[in-house]
């Protein structure tokens, strides 16, 4: 069996290939490793089968969908999985078999509901179920303390002690345990009753993943992450420079529109001098009355030049022909010593 591990930070994800026919799984990808997993399934030469995701990540974007788009190969979840992309969802002890390669589905909710394990042969994928001396947290969205006990005392850890087990998550550079390990060593096992591990569970008051809510809504619903929102935004829209504003403003400031898309609270305490206040939530619903003119010259603005970014690509799609999105945003604006008036 061929099989490599990659890293970035402290996700793990793994390739898995039958030595005979080529034929390949891929687990838990990392968005930011798309290119690599496939520069290594072509420079292996194999075929790629599945693309598995243990659970719904929410510490990191999972790379399933774009390789699944671009190599037209299955993605793979758990049945209870909200992920619309998913094209095979497995039950609990379904197989996976990719050349001599077979990997059974082991449901285990507790860090998710739809969390998973798949085991084949001497060796456990754990997603982040069990982690290397941890366990998954619960108090993330459909994590459940009791679930997770069960999952853990009434299931792995009747694995044989020799089962290696590959986790999803490292953050010390650790590649794999052990069942026996983490049976003597993980502190989180040593609490054997329901009762005592769950309040545990309870009591980790841990801080909130990076990303957190940009991951899940991008790994549950199938959108498109923030950063590439913006990208894509900003391929089609000019910017302008705060000075040439300024400048505009000064000079001549009928010629130009700027429209402050911050909600009203920050929009009061301080915005650019004779800005036009359009909420973005708003912009699609009022933007017919409040800019009638789709030849003006508008200029975007919000706190650090993001929203404005996007709000300007919609006003162009929406046939507003001169929008431009400030090159920053008002915080920018006011650090640079540019006035602000307030309501």
């Amino acid at each position: 069996m061929l099989f490599e591990t990659f890293a970035a930070g402290g996700c793990r994800s793994y390739l898995l290939a039958c030595e005979s026919s080529c034929a390949a799984i891929l687990i838990d990808p990392e968005l930011s490793l798309v290119d690599r997993y496939r520069g290594e399934v072509q420079h292996q030469g194999l075929c790629l089968r599945y693309i598995v995701d243990t659970h719904t990540h929410a510490d990191h974007f999972s790379g399933s969908r774009e390789l699944g788009r671009v190599l037209g190969v299955p993605i793979v979840m758990h049945r209870l999985s909200s992920a619309p992309y998913a094209d095979l969802r497995l039950d609990d002890g379904d197989m996976l078999v990719a050349g001599s390669l077979k990997l059974t589905a082991m449901h285990t909710p507790g860090h998710t509901a739809d969390s998973m394990c798949l085991i084949m042969e001497n060796r456990v994928f754990t997603g982040d179920t069990l982690l290397i001396e941890g366990t998954g947290r619960t108090d993330l969205p459909t994590g459940d303390p009791n679930a997770l006990y069960d999952s853990l005392f009434g299931r792995l850890l009747r694995l044989p002690d020799a089962t290696l087990v590959y986790p999803a998550h490292d953050y010390k550079g650790r590649t794999n345990s052990t069942i026996g390990h983490e049976r003597a060593y993980n502190h989180r096992l040593q609490r054997p009753e329901r009762a005592d591990f769950v309040a545990m569970m309870r009591d980790l008051d841990l801080a909130a993943p990076t990303h957190i809510t940009e991951a899940l809504r991008t790994n549950m619903n199938g959108g498109k992450t923030v950063t590439q929102l913006l990208s894509e935004a900003a391929r089609k829209v000019p910017f302008m420079a705060m000075a040439e504003l300024r400048s505009r403003l000064d000079n001549n400031p009928s010629e130009v529109t700027v429209l402050d898309l911050r909600e009203k609270e920050a929009f009061e305490a301080g915005h650019i001098t004779g800005a036009r206040h359009l909420p973005r939530g708003q912009l699609e619903l009022r933007v017919n009355t409040e800019l009638p003119d789709p030849t003006a010259k508008i200029v975007t603005c919000c706190e650090f030049g993001k929203i404005s970014t996007l709000a300007a690509a919609t006003l162009r799609d929406l046939g507003f022909s001169r929008v431009a999105a400030l090159e920053g945003g008002t915080t920018a604006w006011r650090e640079a010593g540019y006035p602000l008036e307030a309501a």
